[in-house]
């Protein structure tokens, strides 16, 4: 029960690091700074409380707020999903490509290229 809980934390902290790549510049200077500290540096909340200068509780309440908006920057925008299943796509036409799989490879790249235009309504 315990290494679940400590599991699902550390998958929330890679998934928050990996939307602030995306729509960290929409966060304030303080919500990225707390952000950072908590997912990339691994601080706990008097740690970061310290090095922010703000309280405990004022930590936790500025993980939630920046969380919430990056979660639902994700769900509006869908940058992240997208990048994702772009890449799963082009690692498949590699992996295709690599065992000659040619055929197969042109039908991902040909899913890929509509996939982008649905994306970017033909754009």
């Amino acid at each position: 029960m315990q290494d679940e809980r400590i599991a699902d934390e550390v998958s929330r902290k890679i998934e928050l690091a990996w939307l602030m790549a995306f729509y960290g510049g929409l966060l304030t200077d303080k919500q990225r700074q707390v952000l950072t500290l908590h997912c990339e540096e691994d601080l706990s909340l008097a740690e970061i409380a310290q090095e922010a200068g703000i309280s405990r509780q004022g930590v936790h309440d500025m993980l939630s707020r920046a969380a919430q908006r990056l979660f639902e920057m994700e769900e509006k925008l869908g940058m992240a999903a997208r990048f994702r299943n772009m890449e799963e796509g082009l690692e498949r036409c590699r992996t295709l490509l690599k065992e000659k799989r040619y055929d197969e490879a042109e039908g991902a790249l040909d899913a890929l290229i509509r996939f982008d235009q649905e994306e970017n309504n033909g754009l």
